[in-house]
């Protein structure tokens, strides 16, 4: 376990994190969805695949995870957040590539920071929140257009988050480098129906095409 500064508009706080190092010169640090933090199972497992294929990784928490407060603080503090990881996992391997991944919240986050001057070597989505359920007319998507680095979008075809569909195919439409990988049937946490797995396993069975896209 390891602890990161960070410089919030309010203070200097820090968030727990673990990292653990590769053996291919590329780093993938690993944002948590809104409800959950850097150990919920979904990410130990995908981290622990990850890892496997001879990926760094570093998982990491919000401040109001730490603070343990169910929901998430201003973007203004995620994106500080993101700042302060990317840096840190650059003190580890200082030569290697970083890519910056997150479930549903920290992926935005990633992308919203990489959008306000964070510089990392690719963005990876695992379930794009695009709007809030049932609320397609409220899209958080006005800051994608402008990311220049890659972006790969893992997304379940059932997902609420991103339907209608067609919606999603039009904002990826117009990002400068982005491609869509899609679970056949997966909701929102990748859950297919009558399909049980461990959220483990799940998350483990996304990260080939997270390796695939950042692969040296």
């Amino acid at each position: 376990m390891s602890e990161i500064s960070v410089e919030l508009p309010t203070g200097a706080t820090t968030v727990s994190a673990d990292w653990t190092a590769g053996t291919h010169g590329s780093t993938i640090v690993i944002a948590h969805g809104a409800g959950t933090g850097k150990d919920h199972p979904f990410l130990t497992g995908f981290a622990d695949a990850l890892g496997a294929l001879g990926f760094s990784t570093l998982r990491f928490n919000f401040p109001y995870v730490e603070q343990g407060r169910r929901m998430p603080g201003p973007a203004t503090h995620a994106i500080a957040t993101w700042n302060a990881a990317v840096a840190f996992a650059r003190e580890q391997d200082p030569e290697a590539a970083v890519w910056a991944a997150g479930k549903s919240y920290g992926g935005r986050m990633a992308s919203m920071a990489v959008s306000d001057g964070l510089v990392v070597d690719g963005l990876a989505y695992l379930g794009y929140p695009l709007h809030a359920p049932g609320k397609p007319e409220k899209p958080r998507a006005e800051h994608l257009p402008a990311i220049t680095v890659p972006q790969l979008f893992v997304e379940g075809t059932n997902d609420p988050f991103i339907q209608p569909v067609t919606q999603f195919d039009d904002v990826v439409a117009t990002c400068q480098d982005a491609r869509v990988v899609w679970i056949e049937g997966g909701g929102h946490t990748f859950e297919v129906k009558g399909h049980k797995r461990p959220a483990s396993d799940i998350g483990a069975s996304l990260a080939p095409f997270v390796a695939e896209f950042a692969r040296p």
